[in-house]
């Protein structure tokens, strides 16, 4: 990837979903097919692992997968190799015992625009964050209650 490619990306962020006591059942996946469809997100790494009952991590390949949720290939070959072992280590430190996960790595291609702007201007992001969507409910009913 060129500088100059690089220069004129969106945002680029992560996620880390875990699934409890089971596989997940590819409810969530085409909405993500169509974020990805839409131009709104594109997907640069994305790594599936579980954690047995105690606590060893195991990779789990895209093609494993095929027979549970079928849509998921479309996502095989999804690897640029920014998501590194050690990632998966550090993100497996954070699942509970008995999950699975995905550790998703994409580009906020919906940004990307402002953010060349904001590049070409002389402006860099000094603080970002994300405020999980529980947060912000506690927040509204306590403010509700008060």
């Amino acid at each position: 990837m060129s500088n100059e490619s690089v220069d004129e990306m969106g945002p680029v962020d992560y996620v880390l979903v875990e699934w409890t006591g089971r596989q997940p059942t590819g409810e969530a996946l085409p909405h993500l097919v169509d974020l990805v469809d839409r131009g709104i997100i594109r997907i640069l790494d994305i790594a599936f692992m579980v954690k047995d009952e105690s606590g060893e991590v195991a990779g789990i390949e895209i093609s494993d997968l095929g027979n549970e949720v079928e849509e998921i290939s479309i996502f095989e070959g999804a690897s640029s190799g920014i998501i590194s072992d050690d990632d998966t280590a550090e993100a497996a430190q954070a699942l509970e015992p008995g999950t699975s996960a995905a550790l998703l790595v994409y580009e906020n291609v919906w940004a990307a625009p402002f953010a060349a702007a904001v590049r070409r201007s002389g402006g860099q992001l000094v603080a970002g964050g994300r405020i999980p969507v529980q947060a912000l409910i506690a927040a509204l009913d306590e403010v509700e209650a008060a």
